[in-house]
């Protein structure tokens, strides 16, 4: 169980952030001097060096979000140059790439970020510039929607890139891309003209997700803990019923994969905060699941969001950094394992620093909504872990900015170097990003200047 320090606050963490910006600063000059985009897109790193692996090309906004992060904290202007000449240049497929579920990944840390960057000001007022980017994010957000399955009950989901029978966890962090597309007053056009509200297909898939994807402690099976979420679920097509959960990259599907826990986590966290800022009248005639109205999905989503923080919370090491899963077989050798931390190098079981870096900005969002103190800081006390030593990367020869951080264990794709027995010691472009991300969010909330990805 995390060992939350009661004292933090977002001020003590300044030093280590400016120390990972200071980090990232060099990392990212380090990819762009070597990275070969006919490669496709970077994905995580083996020996120190970022390789590609193709499965899906979900990670490319990542590299090119970084850079405009870290401008948002530097006021570096190359790397803004970087990540906007970039995103103009490479990012387009991914507005119109209509065989995934990771729109709000791509084009939400690219062409988001420069709209949210424009908007605070950071970057000068350009009303072409800015239109370029809204209507970038409109036809993101309706593309995303289009890749639907419908369900009885008026329930549907945005399906994963398995196909139309399968509803990943990490769609709710994705799902971002629907909520800054409705804003913009943007709707999904359908057959016979039919108007398709970006906002219901939102609250439809989160609702679908909370049904299928997360338990309750209910008794739906026997593996039933509240808060514990299953990568994926998945539907017979024609019939519309519910089959069974799965997962790709967890251990079983009734075992809890930690970075799918921590997707959820920070997604039904940021979608409160977007529901919170929407009017009531946005809600009428909406009724999901039995939920209506604006205080009935904030309750809705406020309930799990609780549930999932609360189950990370017991399950993940006094340090904060999960192990990859939380019913890994290889955690009995490891003794009282979540009464200690976590031990990167151990001979049985990777960490995923990726995950903690999600999750702890959920948490942080999450206590600030709630006004829990014991969230805010929990998710504190994660970041405080994440951005030092064994995780913080300062070789200047590892391409990398957080170590220790798995992709895709049950298909053995993670470099295990030489002398250990599980992979260690290397990043990807998400767990970085994130990493990003979460440095940003403590870095506003020490200046009383929040940072949300829709528009306030």
């Amino acid at each position: 169980m995390i060992a939350i320090k009661d004292d933090i606050r977002p001020g003590d963490l300044s030093k280590a952030i400016k120390r990972l910006f200071d980090l990232a600063g060099r990392k990212i000059a380090s990819l762009k001097e070597s990275w070969n985009p006919d490669k496709g897109a970077p994905v995580f790193t083996v020996k120190g060096e970022y390789t590609s692996r193709g499965w899906t090309e979900w990670t490319q906004g990542f590299l090119y979000g970084m850079p405009l992060i870290h401008f948002d904290v530097t006021g570096d202007n190359s790397s803004l140059d970087y990540g906007r000449e970039n995103t103009l240049a490479v990012m387009a497929p991914h507005l119109t790439h209509t065989g995934v579920h990771d729109h709000g990944f791509n084009n939400v840390s690219t062409y988001g970020n420069l709209h949210r960057l424009m908007r605070e000001g950071k970057i000068e007022e350009n009303a072409w510039e800015k239109n370029f980017y809204e209507l970038a994010l409109k036809v993101s957000g309706a593309v995303q929607a289009a890749r639907w399955t419908d369900l009885p009950g008026n329930l549907g989901y945005i399906c994963s890139f398995n196909g139309p029978h399968s509803l990943f966890i990490d769609t709710m962090r994705s799902l971002r891309i629907l909520a800054v597309s409705h804003q913009l007053g943007h709707f999904l056009m359908g057959e016979q003209d039919q108007r398709i509200s970006l906002l219901e297909r939102l609250l439809k898939h989160a609702e679908t997700t909370i049904q299928y994807g997360i338990y309750h402690g209910d008794g739906r099976d026997s593996f039933d803990v509240k808060g514990r979420v299953a990568h994926e679920a998945i539907f017979n097509l024609k019939s519309g019923a519910f089959r069974c959960p799965s997962s790709q990259q967890g251990y079983s599907p009734f075992s809890t994969w930690t970075r799918g826990l921590a997707w959820a986590i920070c997604g039904f966290a940021e979608e409160l905060e977007f529901l919170s800022f929407l009017d009531e009248e946005e809600f009428q005639g909406v009724k999901i699941g039995g939920i209506e109205g604006k205080n009935g999905f904030l309750t809705r989503f406020q309930t799990t969001a609780e549930e999932v923080a609360d189950f990370y919370i017991h399950n993940t090491p006094a340090d904060g950094i999960p192990y990859w899963d939380t019913s890994a077989p290889g955690l009995i050798h490891l003794g009282d394992y979540l009464n200690q931390p976590a031990d990167p190098y151990n001979e049985h079981e990777p960490v995923d620093s990726s995950a903690a870096a999600i999750a702890a900005q959920g948490l942080i969002r999450l206590g600030r909504f709630l006004g829990d103190q014991r969230y805010l800081k929990a998710g504190l006390t994660v970041a405080a872990s994440l951005f030092r030593e064994p995780y913080l990367s300062t070789d200047p020869a590892h391409q990398g900015l957080i170590l220790h951080s798995v992709y895709h264990r049950p298909n053995g794709w993670d470099y295990i170097p030489d002398g250990q027995k599980i992979p260690c010691g290397e990043s990807s472009m998400w767990g970085d990003y994130h990493a990003m991300e979460l440095g940003l969010l403590i870095h506003r909330l020490s200046q009383e200047s929040y940072y949300s990805f829709f528009i306030t």
